[in-house]
């Protein structure tokens, strides 16, 4: 199974892309949506276009995005809801199912801690994925949704075995 991550940004949107083969993972790709300048449309276009040629690339099977972290600045968290509408729309549009996951769930999942810090995250993603070269720490991000989003999977995947074992 191939799974797309994605951390939602309006300046840089993170992406990652890992294969998941059992228990193991493997990096296939990473990178970075840059918005550039322009009008706040104009923005999320060329960060629609950008994420829309990365899926189409990549055909990833699964997706997930981290959700939203609310600031006290309202303007900016909006801001930042429209691009993370970006990050929900491509898969969609591609007919992928989407995870959402809460940043400190993402933290738990790679590093065994929710309050880690963004090294702790991007040296975990490392060991987890040897020999990777990120692109930066916004694809670093992109890359723990999609650990987390397989660790995810793996797990409800054992519940419904479970179940279907017990007869339920």
């Amino acid at each position: 199974m191939r799974i797309i991550g994605i951390d939602p940004g309006l300046r840089a949107l993170g992406w990652g892309v890992i294969e998941v083969d059992g228990s193991r993972l493997r990096h296939v790709a990473n990178g970075i949506c840059v918005s550039g300048g322009g009008t706040l449309a104009e923005r999320l276009l060329r960060l629609h276009r950008g994420l829309s040629a990365v899926v189409a690339e990549h055909r990833p099977d699964a997706a997930a995005v981290e959700q939203t972290f609310v600031s006290r600045d309202g303007a900016a968290t909006l801001k930042l809801g429209q691009a993370r509408g970006i990050a929900l729309l491509v898969p969609a549009q591609a007919g992928i199912g989407v995870g959402e996951y809460a940043p400190n769930a993402v933290k738990k999942a790679v590093v065994g801690v929710g309050h880690a810090a963004k090294a702790q995250v991007d040296h975990m993603v490392r060991v987890q994925l040897p020999g990777v070269q990120v692109a930066g720490p916004d694809a670093a991000d992109a890359l723990a949704v999609a650990i987390c989003h397989a660790h995810h999977l793996a797990t409800a995947g054992r519940h419904a075995a479970a179940l279907l074992r017990a007869g339920a």
